[in-house]
């Protein structure tokens, strides 16, 4: 059965940007919207808005990854099997519950969704993180065709915390030495490139061990050019 949403109903976005156009877009509506703030640096583009899910909406999201998680991948293995030891699933992106959610990270971002791989969750037991990564595929890196031909590389990242975990599970961004605590609704989004429209290493960034409880997450990717 859909569970339907409880929060406030969207109002139509009134500009629809493209990923695999200029940032600054982007970056300029983040910053205009209300409770919205980024994160201060030369180093790497990063904004936070908490609450921007309700715990209502966030429930329901949670149990559609427990539906359909299985065990996380990475591409260019470094043959580190504790390298990320978390649980993903893919969204069904015709549920009511993930139409809305993708509607409202367009409205707030303003990036449109041709561009953006499927909505994907993840789960982190206790002991399992995901280690320093940056999301975008290397250039040099041995899947990278594999990956991205079609779309190009991924510019935007939009990560959402589900819930709040009883210990651990934060983000820490190491460049910046910036560590960002899981709440429950609490949005996160950074572009992966630099201004100059290459890969960004400064946005690495470490999925930290859970310590008690279980963490859960939303994660949408947008590309280059068109996804599919």
């Amino acid at each position: 059965m859909v569970t339907p949403s409880t929060d406030t109903p969207l109002a139509p976005s009134p500009v629809s940007l493209g990923s695999g156009l200029p940032a600054e877009p982007v970056v300029a509506r983040l910053t205009a919207a209300p409770g919205v703030q980024r994160v201060p640096s030369p180093k790497l583009t990063l904004f936070l808005n908490r609450g921007f899910l309700s715990p209502a909406l966030c429930a329901a999201l949670l149990e559609r990854i427990d539906a359909v998680r299985r065990p996380s991948t990475i591409s260019d293995s470094n043959g580190d099997a504790s390298y990320r030891t978390s649980e993903t699933g893919d969204l069904d992106p015709a549920d009511p519950v993930v139409i809305d959610v993708e509607a409202r990270i367009a409205a707030l971002t303003g990036l449109d969704g041709i561009y953006g791989e499927p909505l994907q969750g993840q789960r982190y037991a206790v002991g399992q993180e995901f280690k320093g990564h940056t999301d975008y595929f290397e250039p040099t890196g041995v899947d990278y065709d594999r990956y991205c031909s079609v779309a190009g590389n991924r510019t935007w990242t939009v990560m959402v915390y589900l819930n709040q975990p009883e210990a651990g599970g934060a983000t820490r961004f190491k460049a910046i030495d910036k560590i960002v605590q899981p709440e429950t609704g609490k949005l996160l989004a950074w572009n992966n490139r630099r201004p100059d429209g290459t890969p960004n290493p400064a946005t690495l960034h470490h999925g930290m061990k859970v310590r008690s409880g279980v963490k859960y997450v939303i994660t949408k990717w947008y590309r280059e050019r068109p996804w599919g």
